[in-house]
């Protein structure tokens, strides 16, 4: 399960570059865990942090201001590259709940949605006046509305388009197995059935 999504208020951070892909978000060193948390410490490790490990204090999240980031805003094609679905959960891990961008490579769209992080692609203009905005004014919150499906920011309202069933799923925070579960009554119901009309399926070998 994971965590619902509706209204997300929070500080957004521009990411003004295109074609950041899967190494870049987390570098493939750090992917020795099949786990989803601890990843957020390593996040753009190789813009984080210089040779000598100290952070980069022109990097964006190492700024003050952006420290509670819960929004990034990029350019087009973010999470290109490799299928790693670990690049979603080190974004999750470090406390990014939605990314806004004017396209996405599509298996890391399809891995947010299953991972309750929201991919919300607005028009290149759209995004060129968020990151001009936000950029303008370190720290300053938006507002993603996902039922409404909208962005709103400084009197703005950016819409966006969404699968219904997958933002069903995030709406209610149920992920695959989740939506399995749903149905657990009547999974069991049918091994009944089956057990009673055809029990030599559940004989030993």
């Amino acid at each position: 399960m994971n965590q619902p999504f509706t209204i997300l208020r929070g500080v957004a951070a521009p990411l003004d570059r295109a074609n950041v892909d899967t190494d870049a978000i987390i570098p493939a060193r750090f992917m020795k865990t099949i786990k989803r948390s601890g990843l957020g410490a390593h996040l753009f490790d190789s813009w984080r942090y210089g040779v000598d490990g100290l952070a980069e204090p022109t990097f964006v999240l190492n700024q003050p201001a952006y420290r509670n980031t819960s929004i990034l805003v990029a350019n087009d094609n973010f999470g290109c590259g490799s299928s790693r679905e670990h690049a979603v959960w080190a974004l999750a891990d470090f406390g990014i709940r939605c990314v806004i961008a004017p396209g996405f490579a599509e298996i890391f769209q399809n891995n947010a949605m299953k991972n309750g992080l929201l991919p919300v692609v607005l028009q290149k203009a759209d995004v060129r006046h968020l990151l001009d905005s936000i950029g303008s004014s370190p720290g300053v919150e938006i507002t993603v509305d996902l039922p409404g499906q909208c962005v709103k920011h400084a009197g703005a309202r950016y819409e966006f388009d969404i699968d219904h069933t997958r933002k069903d799923r995030l709406v209610r925070g149920v992920d695959d197995i989740g939506m399995t579960l749903l149905q657990e009554d009547a999974i069991r119901l049918h091994e009944i059935r089956q057990r009673r009309f055809m029990p030599w399926l559940f004989n030993d070998i």
